[in-house]
């Protein structure tokens, strides 16, 4: 994470507050994300001896990006993180409901603390108790970015992430939940800040797209620019959509959305500003 002065979890409980990539070259990656993203980057703080980067767009933090050791076997990928006002209580939480927390809560610097995890189908996130990075935000409008997950049912996976993490509680800084069509719309102060949809997932697919996962959106001005700095900076473009072509795409837009590998194999989708 990344030391900030903004409100606490508490204030915005249950809703997406950061996306954070580990990575295994710090260099390479800032020129990745440069190229493709335009984003500029500022030096964070982890625990002692880790480099750590975050991502700006137009001055506004967007995404932390750290560095891992090469001979890690971990698999690269974004991850998308939740608000909770103790972590150590969700954490409780998410195993009760049958998840798996792999690592922590662990302390991280400045007042943060963090928990990494799966829900029952095998999708990673992150829990995160602590300070809020100021003016940050996802979602539609003008966000840089949308999360969305891909899941075997969308209603039952609203069920344990509502349980998580106090979705639709009558208490500050909550988030309501609604139903539409196949999905669930997540919203904050009225405002859709996540999805989480039905598909064909694969939990022992080969192809990632498959699996059951927190896929993440950022936008660009220029998807077909941004394609071509992907490939140009030694990422892949990669075939048959979000769904890995397991699903017809929908109306609406979906032409102007790419899936992308990162030159480390971590996926992510560009799509055009204003296609929320």
């Amino acid at each position: 994470m990344v030391p900030v002065t903004g409100p606490t979890t508490a204030e915005a409980q249950g809703a997406p507050c950061w996306l954070s990539l580990a990575t295994r070259d710090l260099g390479a990656a800032e020129r990745f994300y440069g190229a493709v993203l335009g984003w500029t980057f500022r030096p964070g703080k982890l625990e002692a001896g880790s480099a750590y980067v975050v991502g700006e767009r137009d001055g506004v933090p967007v995404a932390g990006i750290a560095a891992v050791a090469a001979e890690l076997a971990v698999p690269v990928a974004w991850t998308v993180f939740f608000a909770v006002d103790d972590a150590d209580a969700a954490v409780a939480r998410i195993r009760e409901r049958g998840g798996t927390v792999g690592v922590g809560p662990v302390a991280y610097p400045p007042q943060g603390r963090v928990a990494l995890a799966t829900d029952r189908d095998g999708a990673a996130f992150a829990v995160w108790e602590g300070r809020l990075v100021s003016r940050w935000q996802v979602g539609e409008r003008s966000a840089p970015a949308w999360v969305e997950l891909h899941t075997r049912d969308a209603f039952d996976a609203a069920v344990f992430y509502g349980g998580v993490l106090r979705w639709a509680e009558d208490t500050p800084g909550c988030c309501d939940t609604s139903y539409e069509e196949e999905g669930v719309v997540l919203r904050r102060s009225g405002v859709p800040v996540a999805r989480l949809d039905s598909g064909p997932v694969e939990a022992a697919s080969s192809r990632p797209q498959l699996r059951p996962r927190w896929l993440v959106r950022f936008r660009v001005p220029d998807v077909t620019a941004s394609v071509a700095a992907v490939t140009e900076h030694g990422g892949l473009v990669v075939p048959g959509g979000e769904w890995g072509g397991a699903r017809e795409p929908g109306a609406g837009g979906d032409e102007r959305r790419v899936v992308v590998r990162d030159p480390d194999g971590a996926l992510f989708t560009l799509e055009a500003d204003g296609t929320a």
